[in-house]
């Protein structure tokens, strides 16, 4: 059985490959009533759209959504949203040699290994062009959520972190990092570039926090938002690690050092700390969820390096064709449409248990 829907109430099935006509996504469950049109979705896509820098793939794609049902009137009808963006720039003879031979840190091998055949232009499904539907669905989930905001933004790549000191939000749109930290996005221009420049990518940890949550959504046991958020981000091609709040640096406090301190407030309490990251016992505290996803260097690079052919035989392999030199870099839009998408499904899972 292969999966393609995630999701309780508010489920999105994507559809479509690297290399394929086109690629999409339906949306199932989402409320009648809500605005919706192209213009709505298309700033996101444009987000996360390949070819707007050297620090990204060369592909062009216009990322154009189309709405294809699900709306009457420029309004949600309640039945399924289909959503589709066509493929307009594919190169498939640049993958002449990933036909015969397994990309190392691919899903290559492991899909051969599953299904005994596999759609080698691109890497079909487990190209990171598969997330452009999200994207479209996320932005779907985010009318669902009027009252949560959800922003995301590049901390790290090849090791170098921002500086919190110089956290700017503003600054996130006006590099090509997603960078918050102005003096960090010189630095990674240059340990990009040198990394494109020898055929060689990094990896990058990429955050994402959701303000305006209120407490109660999530479940204590088999449908924790934690649990659920963790899954999706790690659903997402390139990531290998997810940590909600302070994550793994939590098994390094004591138990008080840990503890987020509760004060008096109006209506409900003032927390002093954050480090549970907007989540206790798997159900959201009204603080802002936080979430820190990290992206491994792209698989797909310039430089050599040793495999074995669908034979079996020894051999080397470099993958030529456009590709990213830091996936990661757009991962952000993703992970923000994962984060909607998660967040949306639980808002109308405690509506319907809870009114």
């Amino acid at each position: 059985m292969s999966v393609n829907t995630f999701g309780r109430l508010l489920r999105f099935t994507t559809w479509g490959e690297s290399h394929g006509p086109a690629l999409g996504a339906v949306v199932d469950g989402c409320p009648p009533g809500l605005t919706l049109s192209e213009d709505k979705i298309q700033p996101f896509l444009d987000a996360r759209r390949p070819g707007q820098s050297k620090f990204t793939t060369q592909r062009q794609e216009p990322d154009a959504v189309r709405i294809l049902s699900g709306t009457f009137e420029g309004q949600t009808t309640g039945t399924p949203i289909s959503l589709m963006i066509e493929n307009v720039d594919q190169r498939s003879k640049d993958y002449s040699e990933v036909a015969q031979a397994y990309r190392p840190g691919h899903a290559d091998y492991a899909y051969d290994a599953k299904y005994g055949l596999r759609d080698y232009r691109g890497g079909g499904r487990s190209s990171a062009r598969e997330t452009a539907a999200r994207v479209a669905a996320g932005a779907v989930a985010r009318l669902v959520i009027p009252e949560v905001v959800v922003i995301g933004w590049v901390a790290e790549i090849g090791g170098d972190c921002i500086d919190p000191t110089n956290f700017d939000a503003n600054q996130i749109g006006r590099n090509p990092f997603f960078c918050p930290d102005p003096v960090a996005a010189v630095r990674w221009e240059k340990l990009v570039d040198e990394a494109r420049l020898a055929g060689s990518s990094l990896g990058a940890v990429v955050e994402c926090v959701a303000s305006g949550v209120p407490a109660g959504w999530g479940a204590p046991i088999y449908a924790k938002l934690d649990a659920d958020l963790a899954g999706a981000m790690m659903g997402i091609n390139a990531v290998k690690g997810v940590e909600i709040g302070d994550g793994f640096a939590a098994a390094r406090l004591t138990g008080e050092g840990n503890a987020d301190p509760m004060r008096p407030g109006e209506g409900r309490p003032q927390f002093t700390a954050n480090h549970a990251g907007g989540i206790a016992g798997g159900i959201s505290t009204g603080q802002p969820v936080k979430v820190r996803v990290a992206f491994k260097p792209t698989s797909s690079i310039l430089t050599p390096v040793e495999t074995i052919d669908r034979e079996g035989n020894a051999t080397e392999i470099r993958t030529k064709g456009r590709h990213d030199p830091c996936v990661g870099i757009r991962g952000v839009p993703v992970v923000e449409a994962m984060m909607a998408l998660v967040l949306a499904d639980h808002k109308l899972l405690h509506r319907g248990q809870c009114g």
